[in-house]
């Protein structure tokens, strides 16, 4: 069991020291800059909102890992329309 938790341990603290970039560190800041303003002005659901951006930038999860990449739904359409072209013939019937 204590090499789980080992391992746990080492994971994590490679989760907070390695991979840092510029959005982490702006989750981070702006996060800390939320709580100090929310202690200032006693609004302390505040707190609850820029602890949880600082734990993001911090811990890297969610938007500061880079996990919302936005995909264009444009260049997903244009792979399926080609993907699926295909040539259809059309006859002209008559009515008697």
């Amino acid at each position: 069991m204590d090499v789980f938790f080992i391992s746990q341990q080492i994971k994590m603290k490679d989760r907070i020291l390695n991979g840092w970039n510029l959005t982490r560190v702006i989750y981070v800041l702006m996060g800390l800059l939320l709580i100090i303003y929310s202690v200032m002005e006693q609004q302390w659901f505040g707190l609850v909102v820029g602890g949880y951006f600082a734990a993001m930038g911090i811990f890297s999860f969610g938007c500061a890992a880079g996990q919302c990449d936005v995909r264009s739904q444009r260049t997903d359409f244009h792979q399926k329309k080609s993907a699926s072209s295909e040539a259809i013939d059309f006859v002209e019937s008559t009515k008697d």
